[in-house]
C-alpha cells in the first residue's frame, strides 16, 4: 500500500463496538473499576494503522445523536437496536480524547452518519489523487469502492486484514458492477439497521437477480418475467425493496469540506495523550507509542546475571546464550552433561523454582515432551531440549525426578495441572507445595482472562513471544513444537518460565491483599493434583452399548420424522428453522401472532415449542425429534471418537478457571452437559462402565445442596427445621405457601413449590415462574409473595446481599471466593438486575463449589493414604463418581458419604445420595 498520498478514514463507532463485543466475555477493568476493553481495542487498532500502514493523512468519523435523513424517510430505521451499552457510553469520550492526542481530526456532522461523511470525503480525496482506505468492519461501505478507494476490514478472531478493491467486491457479492452492492442490500435488507428488504430474498437470490437485471428498480419493472413465489414477493414488496435500497445508499454529497491539511498526520501530542493513557492505565500501549525504559529493562539493570558466576570462564559449561531483543536476559540452552548436572544442583539448592514444559500436543494423554525451561530468578532461565524417542526422553527426565519430587521445594508454573500430567507420562510426580499463576489470578479476577500473555501485559507491561509466531495461527494446520528450530523454542520456553516466575511475585501480593491465600493454597492448588489424577485415570465406555443406542436413536428419529410429516401434511427439512416456521405458523397457523427473530424468520426455539407442546402434538414431536438427533450426534456418536488409543479410556479436561462461580467445567467430553432430565438422555450413562469385573461404578450426589446453603445463610428457622428433621423441603414449602397441612400437600402443589424453591435462588420473577409452571402471571406473583411472607429470613438475606454488594461491588462464598459485580449500581435496569440476582446466587452457588472441592481433596487424600485400588474418576455438578473395587466398596461408601457431609460445617445437615452398579446409570 505504498502511495505518496494515502488517506485512512476510520468508522469510529463500528470499531468501538467491535472492540467491546470482542472482549465482552473477558472484560478488561482497571484499578478504578472502569471497563477499558473497548477503549483499548480501539486505541490498539488506531495505533496499528498508524505504524503498519503509515498513512500520510487520516481522519476518524463519528455518528452524532441527531436523527438523519434515513430516520425521516423510515421511522423504523435502526429501531430494533438495543440501547447503547453503558461501557460504550463511557468509552466514546475517552476514544475522542485519544484521537485528539494522536493529532487526528474528528469528523462528524448532525443529520448524517459516519458512513456519509466517509463516503463524501473518500470520493473527494480520490479525485484529488489520494489512495483512500475506509477502515470499518461494515460491509455496506463496499458500495463506495473504486479504483482508488478500498474497503479495509480490520483483522479479527485470527483472520487477517481484508482489503477489498473492485474485483474483490464483485467476487464477494457475486455481482456484475460495484454499484449493485446497494441493490443487494435493498433486496435482502439489513437486520442490524432494521432495513426490511424483500422477505425471503438472501444473498444467492439477490445475486441471481442482479446478474439478470441491472437494479432493484429494474427487477420491479420486469416482475412479470419472474415466476412462482419470487414473482409474488417482488410484486408485494418491490416498493419496500426500493426504499431499502435508498436507506442503504451512502450519501456522498454531504456539505463537509475536504481539508487536506487538516487530515495530514504529523504524530501524537505527548501532553494530550500521556495523561489519558495514565488515567486508563494503558502502560503497555504507552510504551509502544512513546518508547522509553520498560519495567523489565530496569529490572535487568539491577539483576546479577549468570548461572555460574563463581566459576572461572574456562570452567563454565558449554551453553548457548540467547538474548531477547533489547532486554538484558540470560537465557541458556543446556546442551552438555556438565551443564545439566550443574542445573540440577542449582535447582536442588532452591526453596522454589519455576518451570514450563514444551510438548507436541495439548492433549496430555498423547503429548510427548520436547523440552523443559527452568527459572530461579528474574531475567534468567535455562532450556533443556529432550530427545525425540520416548525411552531416551524418559531417561533424561529421570535426572530431574529428585528435583520435582522433593517436597521441600515449591514448584511455580502457569496451568501446572497440564505439566503434572506430562511429567507423569514419564513416571515423574510433582510433590510438595505449588504456586499456579493461572489459578491465583482466577481467584483475583474470576471473570477475566488468565492466560500468560494477558497476565504479562497486566502485571509486567510486557508482550511475550506468541506461540502462533512459532507454530502458526490457530484454526489452521499448526506445526509441532518439534519442528521449530532449537533457538526459537529455547527462547520461547525460557521466556515463559522467566515471565511466570516474575508474575508469581506480583500476583501473590494481590492474593494476600484480598485474603485469598487460604482458598488458593488449601483448595484450588491441592485440587489441581486431584483433577490431574482423575484426568490421567480416565473412564471406560462401552462401545457396544453406544452402538446399540445409536441405532435405536436413528430408528426413533425416522419414526418420529414420519409422524411429523403426517401431522404437517407434507415432508420438509425439520432442521431448517425457516421451513419449520412456515409449516407451524403459516400452514398450520398454530399461533395468531408468532414471534419472529431479528432476521425476520419465525422463532422455533425450544421455549416456543415447549409452550405449544401441550396443545399441539406436532410441537411435542419436533421436540422429541430434536432430542434424539442431539443425543445421537453430540454424545452417542461422539464419545467413541474420544477414546484414547493409549488405554482405551476417555480422558476429559477439567477446567478450574472458566466458571466465575467457582464450579468446575469439563471439555472433550463435556461431562456437565450429559443430559439427566429425560429418560433417553439418562441412558447415555449406561455407556460409562468400570474397567473390568473387579470394579463397580459408585456415585455420590449432594442432595439439594444449594437449598441447604440458602437455609444456612438466611438462618430461616422453618427451612433449617425441615432439613434437620428430614422433612420433604418442597412439601414443607408447599404447606407454608398454600397454607395447608403437610399431609394435604398434593403433587401439583409440591411441583409449584419446588419450582419456587430453586427459582428464588436464581432471582426468578413472576413472569419467569408463570412461564415455567404454565400458570397466569398473577398466580405466580401470589405464590412468590406468599413465599416471602412465610420465609421472611430468606427475603432479608436476599435484600442484605444486594445492599452489601452495592457497597463493596463483590460478594463472597463461605471460603472467601469473590464474585465481582461491577454493574450492581448501573443506571441500566437490565445489567443492574443481572448483578443483583448474582449478588444473591453467587455466594450460594460458589459455596456449593467450595464444598464439593474440599470433599474431593479430602477423599483423594484418604484414598492415597489407604493406598486404595479404587479411583475417583468423574465430577459432574454436585456428584462424584468412582471406580470402586469390590473389596473396598463398603469402606469407600462409608468414607465418601462422611467426607462429603462434613467437608464444610454448617448449621444445616448435608445429605448425600450414594449408590453403585455395573454402569453409571445403575449407580445413580
Amino acid at each position: 500500500m505504498s502511495q505518496s498520498k494515502k488517506l485512512f478514514l476510520l468508522d469510529a463507532m463500528a470499531l468501538i463496538y467491535r472492540s467491546h463485543f470482542a472482549l465482552s466475555n473477558n472484560p478488561i477493568v482497571n484499578s478504578k473499576g472502569v471497563n477499558t476493553g473497548a477503549i483499548l481495542g480501539f486505541s490498539n487498532a488506531l495505533y496499528e494503522i498508524i505504524t503498519k500502514e503509515a498513512p500520510t493523512h487520516i481522519g476518524v468519523a463519528f455518528d452524532t445523536e441527531a436523527p438523519t435523513f434515513r430516520h425521516t424517510e423510515y421511522k423504523e430505521y435502526k429501531a430494533n437496536r438495543e440501547r447503547q451499552p453503558e461501557e460504550i457510553e463511557v468509552a466514546i469520550p475517552y476514544c475522542k480524547k485519544i484521537i485528539e492526542g494522536f493529532g487526528i481530526p474528528i469528523l462528524e456532522k448532525d443529520g448524517f452518519e459516519a458512513d456519509d461523511i466517509i463516503g463524501t470525503l473518500a470520493k473527494r480525496a480520490a479525485r484529488a489523487g489520494f489512495s483512500v482506505y475506509m477502515m470499518t468492519p461494515d460491509k455496506d461501505f463496499a458500495q463506495l469502492v473504486e479504483e482508488q478507494i478500498f474497503l479495509y476490514k480490520p483483522a479479527r478472531m485470527g483472520n487477517a486484514v481484508e482489503v477489498l478493491g473492485p474485483n474483490e467486491v464483485l467476487k464477494k457479492f457475486d455481482i456484475r458492477y460495484v454499484h449493485q452492492v446497494i441493490d443487494v442490500l435493498g433486496l435482502k435488507g439489513d437486520a442490524i439497521d432494521n432495513i426490511p428488504g424483500i422477505p425471503g430474498i438472501g444473498d444467492k437470490t439477490a445475486s441471481k437477480l442482479l446478474h439478470q437485471y441491472e437494479s432493484v428498480e429494474d427487477i420491479v419493472t420486469h416482475v412479470e418475467e419472474l415466476k412462482g413465489s419470487l414473482k409474488k414477493k417482488i410484486e408485494e414488496f418491490g416498493d419496500q425493496g426500493i426504499l431499502s435500497k435508498q436507506l442503504a445508499t451512502i450519501n456522498i454529497e454531504v456539505d463537509i469540506p475536504f481539508d487536506e491539511e487538516k487530515l495530514t498526520y504529523s504524530g501524537p501530542n505527548d501532553e494530550l495523550l500521556v495523561p489519558v493513557f495514565d488515567e486508563l492505565e494503558f502502560r503497555t500501549l504507552s510504551k509502544r507509542v512513546f518508547g522509553g525504559e520498560t519495567a523489565m529493562k530496569k529490572a535487568a539493570d539491577k539483576a546479577q546475571l549468570g548461572l555460574f558466576e563463581e566459576a572461572a570462564p574456562e570452567q563454565q559449561p558449554d551453553t548457548i546464550k540467547k538474548s531477547i531483543d533489547s532486554f538484558e536476559t540470560d537465557y541458556q540452552v543446556i546442551d552438555s552433561e556438565s551443564a545439566l548436572q550443574k542445573l540440577i544442583e542449582l535447582l536442588q539448592a532452591q526453596g522454589e523454582f519455576c518451570f514450563d514444559t514444551e510438548t507436541t500436543s495439548l492433549e496430555t494423554v498423547e503429548a510427548e515432551i520436547v523440552g523443559i525451561a527452568f527459572s530461579v530468578k528474574a531475567l534468567q532461565a535455562f532450556y533443556v531440549p529432550f530427545p525425540d524417542t520416548p525411552d531416551e526422553a524418559k531417561e533424561l527426565l529421570q535426572e530431574f525426578k529428585a528435583v520435582f519430587e522433593n517436597p521441600s521445594i515449591r514448584k511455580i508454573g502457569q496451568n501446572l495441572k497440564y505439566d503434572m500430567q506430562i511429567l507423569r507420562n514419564y513416571d515423574v510426580h510433582i510433590r510438595g507445595e505449588i504456586f499456579d499463576t493461572m489459578l491465583a489470578h482466577y481467584l483475583i479476577e474470576p471473570e477475566a482472562a488468565h492466560n500468560m500473555d494477558v497476565l504479562a501485559d497486566k502485571y509486567l507491561h510486557y508482550v511475550p513471544i506468541s506461540i502462533e509466531s512459532l507454530i502458526g495461527p490457530k484454526g489452521k494446520r499448526q506445526k509441532s513444537m518439534r519442528d521449530v528450530p532449537l533457538d526459537q523454542v529455547a527462547r520461547y520456553a525460557a521466556e515463559d518460565a522467566d515471565i511466570t516466575l516474575q508474575l508469581k511475585e506480583k500476583i501473590s501480593r494481590d492474593i494476600d491483599e484480598r485474603d485469598l491465600h487460604k482458598l488458593l493454597h488449601d483448595v484450588e492448588q491441592p485440587l489441581s493434583f486431584v483433577l490431574a489424577d482423575m484426568e490421567y485415570e480416565g473412564v471406560s465406555i462401552d462401545p457396544e452399548a453406544l452402538h446399540d443406542m445409536s441405532e435405536e436413536l436413528g430408528e426413533l428419529s425416522e419414526t418420529i420424522q414420519r409422524q411429523i410429516f403426517e401431522l404437517a401434511g407434507e415432508s420438509f427439512n425439520i432442521g431448517s428453522p425457516k421451513q419449520l416456521g412456515v409449516i407451524l405458523f403459516e400452514k398450520l397457523q398454530l399461533l395468531d401472532k408468532p414471534k419472529k427473530t431479528k432476521t425476520g424468520q419465525y422463532a422455533t426455539g425450544e421455549d416456543v415449542l415447549s409452550k405449544l407442546a401441550a396443545e399441539h402434538e406436532i410441537a411435542s414431536k419436533i421436540l422429541e425429534f430434536r432430542e434424539y438427533q442431539k443425543l445421537k450426534s453430540t454424545y452417542v456418536d461422539a464419545l467413541p471418537k474420544l477414546v484414547s488409543p493409549r488405554d482405551s479410556r476417555v480422558h476429559t479436561d477439567y477446567r478450574q478457571t472458566v466458571a466465575a462461580t467457582g464450579r468446575l467445567s469439563s471439555n472433550n467430553p463435556n461431562l456437565q452437559n450429559i443430559p439427566i432430565r429425560t429418560a433417553k438422555g439418562r441412558e447415555i450413562r449406561k455407556a460409562f462402565v468400570p474397567k473390568n469385573d473387579e470394579y463397580v461404578i459408585l456415585s455420590a450426589d449432594y442432595s439439594q445442596i444449594e437449598l441447604r446453603i440458602m437455609a444456612a445463610f438466611s438462618g430461616d428457622d422453618s427451612m433449617i427445621g425441615a432439613f434437620k428433621e428430614g422433612r420433604d423441603i418442597h412439601a414443607n414449602t408447599a404447606s407454608k405457601v398454600f397454607k395447608v397441612p403437610l399431609e394435604e400437600v398434593d403433587p401439583n402443589m409440591r411441583r409449584k413449590a419446588k419450582e419456587v424453591n430453586f427459582g428464588i435462588i436464581y432471582g426468578i420473577s413472576a413472569f419467569g415462574l408463570s412461564q415455567n409452571l404454565n400458570i397466569p402471571r398473577g398466580e405466580a406473583q401470589e405464590i412468590i409473595t406468599s413465599y416471602f411472607q412465610e420465609f421472611p429470613a430468606v427475603k432479608a438475606y436476599m435484600d442484605n446481599a444486594v445492599t452489601e454488594a452495592k457497597e463493596r461491588h463483590y460478594v463472597t462464598t463461605i471460603l472467601g471466593r469473590r464474585r465481582y459485580l461491577r454493574n450492581i449500581n448501573s443506571r441500566n435496569f437490565t445489567t443492574r438486575g443481572f448483578d443483583e440476582r448474582n449478588a444473591v446466587n453467587a455466594p450460594i452457588q460458589g459455596s456449593a463449589a467450595d464444598m464439593i472441592k474440599v470433599a474431593m481433596i479430602n477423599i483423594h487424600q484418604l484414598m492415597r493414604k489407604e493406598k486404595m485400588q479404587s479411583k475417583m474418576i468423574m465430577q459432574v455438578h454436585d456428584e462424584l463418581v468412582f471406580e470402586a473395587h469390590h473389596e473396598e466398596l463398603d469402606f469407600l461408601q462409608q468414607q465418601v458419604t462422611e467426607l462429603m457431609k462434613t467437608a464444610i460445617e454448617l448449621n444445616v445437615p448435608m445429605e448425600v445420595g450414594i449408590g453403585s452398579g455395573k454402569n453409571w446409570l445403575e449407580a445413580h
